[in-house]
């Protein structure tokens, strides 16, 4: 099984595995449609993401929200790479309709195509997300382990960002299993999940192997930094070398898993190579959680630029607090371990934005959508 369509092949995490996969001998096709606040103006001459892979694969600029496009990608695959998607958890709270289009309907067309019409894909790899469990995994002394709902402005307004719940004293933050409870607390969420469910419910019925891999937050060199709706470590970073402060939401204590672009690459492609895969959901990540404060003060620290911290008590209604990966099944059935801790990523992400042309800083602009909406407060 040679042919591999990978959507979104383009974008950051697809364009580098399709480098990595065209190194083992797979032959590459790309269905990609540039979007411009990932890849820019003129993406076709100034895109590096885009410019990696150029000549290097069939690409074909599209849509997955288009069936004639998908017709044209699907023809002849083995395996298909599912990325395209609109990614922003914020922006999909106010996008609500693009983000359903793109995400939920993009897929739906191709379990339709795959149902309907003749072709010979074997597997389908689905890029689902940490985004689908909301809160993470807490363990309560009083009630055993429990899932928070989603925090309150009632509770925020007064500075506690901590997560609730009811009938029990302060929690212990666990690793996530995937077993824990799926409750998303964005639309961005609420498509992945739906994305997730559709593949791996659809595919066993028309004799195609599914398999699932709910990412952490992926960074590394190649990062969209003009794309200021999604990646902290990539905002931070252009904030910084614009000279501008930066402005923690919260306490700076939220806590995130930042998995390498090359652990992710490694662990997307023993799903697709390995059969112990097949039909099964992944965590993918380091099961570690990093506070955003360090996040801020590890890249001002690489970059040598001081810029001021202000750790303002802001905040956007259906971020989440605390959430970070179980690796026990992905080592168990994949024999995948993580290669990169933070800050040997962080070290390689921040050598590679040196090397960059500093971008427009769009964040602001980003804040004032949401402000205008209602989400941040």
């Amino acid at each position: 099984m040679n042919n591999i369509l990978i959507t979104g092949g383009a974008g950051f995490i697809g364009s580098n595995l399709a480098l990595k996969l065209i190194s083992k001998g797979y032959r590459i096709t790309v269905l990609d449609n540039l979007s411009v606040q990932i890849h820019g103006e003129n993406a076709e001459k100034t895109s590096p993401l885009y410019l990696s892979i150029r000549d290097k694969v069939n690409f074909i600029k599209g849509s997955v929200t288009s069936k004639t496009d998908w017709q044209k990608a699907i023809k002849g695959q083995d395996i298909i790479v599912h990325y395209a998607a609109e990614t922003g958890t914020g922006q999909s709270m106010y996008e609500i309709q693009k983000y359903v289009d793109v995400n939920i309907n993009g897929t739906a067309i191709l379990l339709d195509l795959l149902a309907n019409e003749p072709n010979k894909v074997k597997k389908v790899v689905i890029a689902s997300s940490r985004s689908i469990y909301g809160e993470g995994k807490y363990k309560s002394r009083e009630l055993g382990f429990v899932y928070p709902k989603h925090r309150t402005a009632e509770y925020m307004d007064k500075g506690d960002f901590e997560v609730k719940y009811m009938g029990s004293a302060a929690l212990e933050l666990v690793a996530t299993d995937e077993d824990s409870k799926i409750h998303p607390s964005s639309v961005y969420g609420i498509t992945k999940q739906n994305q997730e469910q559709m593949i791996m419910t659809v595919c066993p019925t028309i004799g195609i192997a599914p398999v699932a891999f709910r990412y952490q937050n992926v960074y590394g060199p190649g990062q969209s930094l003009k794309n200021p709706y999604t990646g902290i470590i990539s905002i931070f970073s252009t904030q910084i070398k614009n000279g501008n402060g930066i402005n923690i939401f919260e306490d700076g204590k939220e806590t995130r898993d930042f998995v390498f672009i090359d652990d992710v690459v490694d662990a997307t492609i023993l799903g697709i190579e390995k059969k112990e895969a097949n039909g099964e959901v992944f965590n993918v990540g380091t099961g570690v959680a990093t506070d955003v404060i360090s996040v801020a003060k590890g890249l001002i620290s690489n970059y040598g630029i001081d810029v001021p911290i202000s750790i303002s008590g802001n905040y956007r209604l259906g971020d989440i607090r605390h959430n970070y990966a179980d690796l026990t099944k992905i080592r168990s059935k994949l024999s995948f371990e993580p290669k990169f801790s933070f800050d040997q990523g962080l070290k390689q992400f921040t050598d590679w934005v040196d090397t960059q042309e500093v971008q427009e800083d769009r964040y602001a602009r980003s804040i004032e959508e949401m402000k205008a909406k209602g989400l941040y407060k």
